[in-house]
């Protein structure tokens, strides 16, 4: 059995928890009982949770944020690295600046994210670490390479880590979500959403809680032996990959 059990409340942190799928994931833990934070830039954090503000693009509020967190609900047992941006455009019209932001953000971030939660858990000896890739870091997008990059490259740091923190009983895992029904997809035209949804063999967008639900089994006693793996929320669209 794993020491991270159903019916002690555990130390989550979710990072950009306000809304769309890390809103979903809060709110999923938060339901099990845990004791949830989330990272945000501008507050919003969902209702119960605790609302840590952090630009993960920064070493030092990192590591504030941690010590915030620690504070409160004690050293975190669970990271979900979900915070992320965007700044699509073909490569011929993509600044330096479009590129390092997404792959500090997204990628960089992720990274200091998993040495500060690292910390904690190697003392605890177990930990549960879940970054949250995309199905564009599997099969590439036109117009987002930046994305792309640091989507695939959490594979490659997930897996490493992996092999690095598993005798210390610390999964390390991805879960590559496809579309999902967020306000980022909302503002498709329909005929943009039918040409999405034409690719997926579900025909449909995914909700916000089947990305969630991926997640909080990752972090549950069943999925204790599970790590470096790739879990595709996908509808099918990326299958192979």
């Amino acid at each position: 059995m794993s020491d991270l059990t159903k019916n002690a409340p555990r130390s989550v942190l979710v990072t950009g928890g306000n809304r769309g799928i890390g809103r979903a994931i809060a709110e999923a833990f938060l339901a099990n009982g845990d004791h949830v934070a989330v990272t945000t830039r501008q507050g919003g954090a969902p209702e119960g949770a605790l609302d840590v503000r952090c630009d993960i693009t920064d070493a030092a509020a990192v590591d504030a944020a941690f010590a915030e967190v620690e504070a409160a609900h004690g050293p975190v047992e669970i990271l979900v690295a979900n915070a992320g941006i965007t700044h699509d455009t073909l490569i011929l019209r993509m600044s330096e600046e479009d590129w390092s932001s997404v792959i500090d953000t997204n990628l960089t971030g992720s990274f200091r994210l998993a040495k500060r939660a690292a910390k904690g858990m190697l003392r605890l000896k177990r930990g549960r670490i879940i970054f949250i890739s995309s199905v564009v870091g599997l099969l590439g997008s036109a117009g987002q390479v930046n994305y792309a990059a640091s989507k695939a490259g959490l594979v490659g740091m997930a897996r490493s880590l992996a092999r690095e923190l598993g005798s210390r009983s610390i999964t390390t895992n991805v879960v590559a979500p496809g579309f999902v029904e967020t306000d980022m997809t909302g503002v498709l035209t329909d005929e943009q959403k039918q040409t999405i949804k034409a690719q997926v063999p579900l025909g449909r967008y995914a909700a916000t809680d089947e990305i969630a639900s991926a997640v909080t089994w990752l972090a549950s006693d069943g999925a204790a032996y599970v790590t470096g793996a790739v879990i595709p929320v996908d509808g099918g669209l990326g299958m192979g990959h």
